[in-house]
């Protein structure tokens, strides 16, 4: 069953499916559908590794959830692959969590690129409704936006950050890194860290999550429009894929090579 958005009904209330959607419902729906898959015996080599990656992921939510109160933890939210992912866990772990101690909405951060996608402020916004994001939006360099969000939101002490080994900057992080010297101090959580870009999508298509359409444009890793191109390891012939820019591209799940994964992208 594909993930939807919350409808809204006449007193502004939000309903999915016909029933009251607060953020219990929404985090014990989500639970159900992947506690359910993670009992099952996996049909491929791909699924068991993801299987084994959302255990892990879990595990280090719920430490983090140990560690800080929903108060001092954030998300860090862009819209793309690993976030997306990221979230789907972090409600999955607050299906089990103190009941009256769940927010309304979940506290989050999106740092705008400089020259955003539409498509992906698109993505964004209905992520907002879909998920119950109280989100925080900076159109400012990423240390930047973190000092005034920390300012903004005193109680923060912890940020939820899909980084991933292959990332810019990610090989030495471990599960919970303080900040570098020089930055807003927060801890950042990395619960997808060790995860693959296999894996990533094998999660996102298996569960049936909605996800930005530049994906299937040819786009694997997303920026700004004027650093982010259709990635040309995804060229189709013609005719075999999505047109962009006047060429055909195959959909970033096609991917498999994690070295791949940012052959779109102006560093």
């Amino acid at each position: 069953m594909p993930l939807c958005a919350p409808e809204k009904t006449d007193d502004n209330a939000p309903v999915i499916n016909g029933h009251d959607a607060s953020i219990l419902p929404l985090c014990a729906e989500l639970a159900g559908r992947v506690n359910a898959f993670l009992e099952t015996e996996a049909a491929t080599p791909l699924l068991r590794a993801m299987q084994e990656q959302t255990r892990v992921a879990l595990g280090v939510i719920s430490t983090a959830l140990d560690r800080y109160s929903l108060d001092e933890i954030s998300l860090s939210y862009n819209g793309g692959k690993d976030c997306l992912v990221l979230l789907i866990l972090l409600l999955c772990a607050l299906a089990t969590y103190k009941k009256d101690a769940l927010p309304k909405q979940l506290h989050s951060v999106y740092i705008i690129s400089p020259h955003p996608f539409k498509e992906v402020d698109a993505f964004v916004d209905d992520s907002v409704t879909a998920y119950n994001l109280d989100l925080a939006r900076y159109a400012m360099p990423m240390k930047e936006a973190f000092k005034l969000y920390l300012e903004e939101h005193k109680k923060v002490k912890a940020i939820l950050v899909g980084t991933r080994r292959t990332d810019p900057h990610g090989q030495s992080l471990t599960h919970f890194d303080m900040t570098d010297s020089g930055w807003p101090a927060f801890m950042r959580v990395h619960p997808v860290i060790d995860w693959h870009y296999a894996e990533i999508w094998a999660f996102i298509r298996h569960f049936e999550i909605p996800y930005c359409p530049l994906y299937d444009q040819g786009y694997t890793s997303l920026g700004g429009t004027t650093d982010t191109h259709p990635n040309p390891a995804l060229k189709a012939a013609d005719g075999q894929g999505k047109e962009n820019q006047g060429q055909s591209f195959r959909p970033a799940y096609e991917l498999m090579e994690d070295r791949a994964e940012r052959l779109g992208r102006d560093w």
